[in-house]
């Protein structure tokens, strides 16, 4: 008996990690199907985002599916910063370390800004790259 009261707590602590897991498949699948639609696109545990065209959108993942997304263009985006620990730093020279990693858009016509978390400083960095070239692209195109 007592050794079956020493083993409750490890057979408790299995199934809730089953269940943790369980939840993070959801959440991924989820967000497989909600990803099909653009071309490019991005999971981790803190938020979604997605590009089609010029729009990016943006929220965080649910088992059922992205929650309290956002949709912007990069038309309206006037400048873009990967922030660690909200602190600006070169896309070329990136630290290894920092708790809290955004890229931030700044919009050209508002002092209004967007923050989308990531968990990894080189895939921020990756996307921050990326989506400044988009940027200047679009920039440098003839308006019509």
């Amino acid at each position: 008996m007592e050794r079956g009261l020493l083993w409750l707590p490890l057979l408790v602590m299995f199934f809730w990690l089953a269940w943790q897991g369980s939840k993070e498949y959801q959440k991924v699948e989820a967000y497989r199907a909600w990803a099909e639609q653009f071309e490019r696109a991005k999971y981790d545990i803190y938020a979604v985002l997605g590009q089609k065209g010029n729009n990016l959108t943006w929220g965080k993942p649910t088992p059922k599916g992205p929650i309290q997304l956002e949709t912007f263009s990069l038309l309206d985006v006037k400048q873009i910063y990967l922030l660690i620990d909200d602190k600006q730093v070169d896309l070329e020279i990136i630290p290894e370390k920092g708790r809290s990693i955004e890229l931030e858009f700044l919009f050209s016509e508002s002092t209004n800004s967007v923050r989308v978390p990531f968990t990894e400083i080189p895939l921020a960095a990756e996307w921050g790259k990326f989506l400044q070239g988009v940027l200047q692209d679009l920039r440098s195109q003839p308006q019509q």
